[in-house]
């Protein structure tokens, strides 16, 4: 471990040399200034300071004080070299951080006792710090294992959006808002057409391919932050748009059939030759007494008249959603 004395005094800093040198101490600096000192401290690592009291310039107490400032230097022990008179200094020094004080002159045997006990406490400190670190390491891998774990528990694990339970949760949050904020709240239930035959003639695989594909129109139909596209079921689909009225609705609706459309997967047990979409919409501003049961119901009575009506279409649940109070 390294060792740096602090001393005005060329026979004072000789001295500590050798007597820790003798004792095994092998990396040992000596300087003449406070000045030096700092500038040793900046370009290497030191584990034990011996500095004396009283010295010109900068003397030991103000050299504690700004050592001790400097957060990396912080946990350096400093034990102070003083002459017997020099008490009244001592105090001033263990105010400003010194840990221990050795005095003039010299007795071997208590010297390099408070030596080896400055950096024992010294490893101890390092030690710590080094769980420390490790600590924080492991709290921050941990950390995010679980914000990992929390994004992958709220996605599909087919096609990489929301889940059901993401649906259930952010539907009745946004349809609360809608009821204080006296503001638009639409919902956007999709249902793929003739999906059960899709997967009858092409497979399973072929099936799950498609769903990804469509949940890539979706995500890439909704920009804004607050809207959610979801997986709601086997090959139904769900949107949540906060704040759209039902104008904004269709727009998204047609955005998406159209983006489905695009696709061009085929499907040769379909009549429209393509894989399509049935869309139904529930649009209103909510009435305190509007559940999320009764809004999803609204939606999917849309829905199921777009598929009754032909499929590949959209349809809009409007007089019964308007008359609810």
């Amino acid at each position: 471990m390294s060792i740096l004395v602090v001393d005005d005094s060329d026979d004072t800093r000789l001295l500590i040399e050798t007597i820790l040198s003798k004792a095994g101490h092998k990396d040992v600096l000596t300087c003449s200034s406070v000045s030096e000192a700092l500038k040793i401290l900046e370009d290497r690592e030191v584990d034990l300071i011996l500095m004396d009291v009283l010295m010109p310039e900068i003397d030991g107490i103000e050299a504690c004080r700004l050592i001790k400032r400097n957060k990396d230097l912080l946990d350096i022990p400093i034990i102070m070299v003083t002459a017997k008179d020099d008490m009244e200094y001592l105090q001033q020094a263990f105010s400003a951080g010194a840990l221990d004080y050795i005095t003039k002159p010299f007795n071997r045997i208590e010297l390099l006792a408070r030596v080896r006990s400055a950096l024992k406490l010294k490893q101890e400190m390092d030690k710590r710090k080094a769980r420390e670190r490790e600590l924080e390491q492991m709290a921050k891998a941990l950390e995010e294992a679980n914000e990992r774990l929390k994004r992958l528990s709220s996605l599909d694990g087919l096609t990489g959006i929301a889940n059901r339970r993401v649906f259930d949760e952010t539907l009745e949050a946004e349809l609360k808002r809608a009821k204080r904020q006296k503001s638009p709240i639409s919902l956007i239930l999709i249902d793929v057409d003739y999906f059960k035959l899709y997967n009858d003639s092409y497979g399973h695989i072929k099936g799950d391919e498609c769903l990804k594909k469509i949940a890539d129109v979706l995500s890439g139909a909704l920009k804004r932050a607050g809207d959610l596209a979801a997986r709601y079921g086997g090959e139904e689909f769900a949107c949540i748009l906060a704040n759209t009225d039902v104008e904004g609705a269709l727009g998204m609706a047609e955005k998406i059939c159209a983006g489905v459309r695009a696709l061009k997967i085929p499907h040769e047990r379909s009549p429209f030759g393509i894989v399509t979409v049935s869309i139904g919409i529930a649009s209103l501003i909510p009435s305190k007494s509007l559940t999320v049961e009764r809004l999803i119901n609204c939606a999917d009575t849309a829905l199921y008249r777009a598929k009754r009506d032909g499929k590949n279409q959209i349809k809009v649940y409007r007089e019964e959603l308007l008359s609810v109070k």
